[in-house]
């Protein structure tokens, strides 16, 4: 008789189980989207539209490219927080026609960042690698 009332625990404990494993699962998703870098528009019609944009000359064969997305990926989080989206993040890749154009017209090189005021003029340039505390004392 004891076999059958230890199969039904068994059994009463499985849906719970699954539950918990599922709820895992979904918990463990999120936190790794939430952890992903945001992007960065590959577009630059936001130049000169009334907010400054900072621009970077990413190419994906450098490191650094990398490291410094990330940075104004943080840059952006924090000035989000504290000026309510007053500055456009955007990337210029090269070997895009977007990008390759951009970067023809402001004689721009890989890995520089590009500072526009709010209608449109260039007015900071820099290579890379600026830090995220770097970027927000840049963009103030």
């Amino acid at each position: 008789m004891s076999k059958p009332k230890a199969k039904s625990e068994s059994t009463r404990r499985m849906p719970w189980v699954s539950i918990g494993v599922i709820t895992s699962i979904v918990i463990i998703i999120w936190l790794l989207l939430m952890a992903m870098p945001k992007g960065f528009k590959a577009t630059h019609e936001q130049i000169g539209t009334g907010k400054p944009a900072l621009v970077f000359v990413y190419n994906p064969s450098l490191t650094v490219s990398g490291s410094q997305t990330e940075q104004m990926n943080e840059a952006r989080d924090y000035l989000s927080d504290h000026l309510d989206d007053q500055v456009f993040f955007l990337v210029a890749q090269v070997g895009s026609p977007e990008g390759d154009q951009l970067i023809a017209k402001h004689r721009a090189r890989p890995a520089e960042l590009l500072l526009f005021d709010p209608s449109g003029s260039l007015i900071k340039r820099q290579y890379a690698l600026k830090s995220a505390s770097e970027l927000i004392q840049w963009l103030r």
